[in-house]
């Protein structure tokens, strides 16, 4: 019998992180839960281990210094070797730049950039001596095409970007066999947008179209047992980074006009709302959040972009029965 996978997931208390460890879990895998909230926490491990797997739980900052190494090594030794470490956690404000705090601009930067760079390193320390393993990063189409009112985090996601692709060079130049890959999302519906930040007059909202997090933890899950060097996840975030590379300036303008509106949610104001840029923010730890009417359950581009092979069969399949069927008739 094969010993299941070990896999680590960062920001594993709600959302994108919270459905990847269950995506992971039905799959067989024993799972290291990160986060900030430990009774959140607790509330993924018991989804977790209701699937008969192994779950640890370790509450931390992940953009604390030397945090998600000591992660690291308590993972390796109640769980065993790190297979697959997902690097998701993050954190964001929604404010115009000229507004923005010294101070939250550095708080996202940590979490949302250097939580990544940390979280890589913890699992290139054990992983390399193996020379196996995969580190998946969370991205997001924002990594190629930012949107205004998010410098902050469009910033954190390009550097992510940069790194990642930095360090994919030095494991190819060493022939490492560890895969590294980044996983651009479109528009999730995550409690995200009940908690982040918000300087403006009315409540955060994703950009339509959205999509569930289980789309997002499909996604991760397929990322980290197939060797590609990054999947683009739906048609929305191949739409937005292709007409980024063709027409950037174009986006510029119609991005400063549409941009704002398209983040509000009119039906609520944002005054009052509890945030969780520097403290978690209890009760709202679930995969979903409030946009369950408006969220797609699937997506055809990210089935069809991670079944290429099979597509192409039934091109040439198809190609040879027309071929025949001319020859018939000619």
């Amino acid at each position: 019998m094969n010993k299941p996978q070990i896999v680590v997931i960062t920001g594993a208390s709600a959302g994108v992180g919270r459905a990847t460890a269950l995506e992971f879990a039905h799959r067989g895998a024993d799972v290291a839960l990160i986060g900030r909230d430990e009774q959140a926490l607790e509330g993924t491990a018991a989804d977790v281990r209701a699937l008969g797997v192994r779950a640890l739980t370790i509450p931390l900052d992940t953009s604390a210094t030397g945090a998600l190494d000591d992660a690291a090594v308590q993972v390796e030794a109640k769980l065993g070797p790190i297979d697959v470490w997902v690097n998701n956690a993050m954190v964001t404000s929604f404010t115009p730049f000229a507004e923005m705090l010294e101070a939250d601009f550095k708080r996202i930067t940590d979490v949302t950039y250097l939580g990544f760079v940390w979280g890589t390193m913890a699992a290139l320390k054990r992983m390399l001596p193996r020379d196996r393993g995969v580190i998946v990063q969370v991205g997001s189409a924002l990594a190629y095409r930012s949107i205004p009112l998010q410098s902050a985090y469009c910033g954190a996601k390009h550097a992510i970007r940069g790194f990642t692709d930095s360090l994919r060079c030095e494991l190819l130049h060493a022939k490492s066999r560890i895969h590294l890959t980044m996983v651009q999302m479109p528009a999730l519906n995550t409690p995200q947008f009940d908690w982040a930040k918000c300087e403006l007059p009315h409540a955060p909202r994703p950009v339509a179209p959205i999509y569930d997090p289980e789309v997002a933890a499909r996604a991760i899950y397929w990322s980290a047992t197939h060797r590609r060097r990054e999947l683009w996840v739906g048609a929305p975030s191949i739409k937005a980074i292709v007409a980024n590379m063709l027409f950037p300036g174009l986006l510029d303008r119609y991005l400063g006009r549409t941009g704002y509106d398209a983040q509000q949610d009119p039906s609520l104001g944002s005054s009052g709302r509890p945030n969780n840029l520097w403290e978690p923010v209890s009760a709202l730890h679930r995969i979903r959040g409030r946009f369950e009417q408006q969220s797609k359950h699937a997506s055809p581009m990210l089935w069809a972009d991670t079944h290429r092979g099979l597509l192409v069969s039934g091109a040439l399949a198809l190609a040879a029965c027309l071929a025949c069927a001319v020859r018939r008739r000619s």
